[in-house]
């Protein structure tokens, strides 16, 4: 399958947002995560990110990171574009002590204060991809 980055965003978003709403910390915090880094994959690939078609992956090495990694990611293709400028993150990356394996771990080590941190962090990546498609650069 072809990798969509923006309708993985959006439906990371949604399904987190209501098992948020269900208090189902554990899966609406992983997916927050994946919602943050899909949305940041689909604007990197709008400031020159280059896609491996056949592989059906990101080209670089060091842009196949998550949530955790793909803040930072996202910040050297921003600043390296045009219209990037408007486009920033916060400094600190709410994504930090989040990972992908977390996902194995047992729910009692979710919160809702954690789940609402990431919910945070993705939500600035969602108001992002708004604006971008407001201005037309998606």
């Amino acid at each position: 399958m072809q990798a969509d980055f923006l309708d993985a965003h959006e439906r990371h978003w949604d399904d987190a947002e209501r098992l948020f709403q269900s208090q189902r910390w554990a899966n609406a915090d992983h997916l927050y995560g994946m919602a943050a880094e899909c949305g940041m994959k689909r604007l990197m690939l709008a400031f020159g990110m280059q896609y491996d078609a056949i592989k059906d992956r990101p080209a670089s090495q060091q842009d196949r990171v998550h949530a955790d990694g793909t803040w930072a990611r996202f910040e050297s293709y921003r600043s390296g574009h045009a219209q990037g400028t408007s486009y920033a993150l916060s400094p600190g990356n709410p994504f930090a002590d989040w990972g992908v394996s977390d996902r194995y771990a047992h729910q009692s080590n979710f919160d809702q204060a954690r789940a609402q941190g990431h919910q945070a962090g993705a939500q600035t990546v969602r108001s992002l991809i708004t604006k971008a498609q407001y201005e037309g650069l998606l």
